[in-house]
């Protein structure tokens, strides 16, 4: 699916999903990746849920965003509460949802001026 959206901001935003693949600013990703406002971060070294640590968010948390997006691939799954509890103790908001929801939501914050992050795993869906 393409995403439209005009921005002239010069800031990071999606342009587009589909099985097994996001693009930002037209440019295609198939790894899992962050991607930040002005910044994207490829090749996000966790590929599932099961795998994520603390250490994960390390670069998400380092920018001190408003919220934090993840996005767990073609469906939603949950990370350990642990780890969301340590996210929100720090002052920062924490959502999960597929990776698709979360280009899109990406994108209204980011359009609406909010300092938004989003974890997302790319991976083709599940056959």
């Amino acid at each position: 699916m393409k995403l439209h959206l005009s921005d002239n901001s010069g800031l990071n935003i999606f342009s587009g999903y589909g099985d097994g693949y996001v693009a930002v600013n037209q440019v295609r990703y198939t790894d899992s990746m962050i991607v930040l406002p002005e910044q994207i971060v490829e090749h996000w070294p966790v590929s599932s849920i099961n795998q994520l640590e603390m250490e994960h968010f390390d670069p998400l948390l380092a920018v001190q965003p408003e919220i934090i997006l993840l996005g767990t691939g073609i469906s939603l799954q949950f990370p350990n509460a642990s780890l969301i509890k340590k996210i929100l103790a720090r002052g920062i908001g924490f959502e999960t949802m597929d990776t698709h929801a979360v280009c899109r939501t990406y994108n209204i914050l980011s359009s609406e001026g909010r300092h938004v992050a989003a974890a997302i795993f790319v991976r083709p869906p599940d056959r």
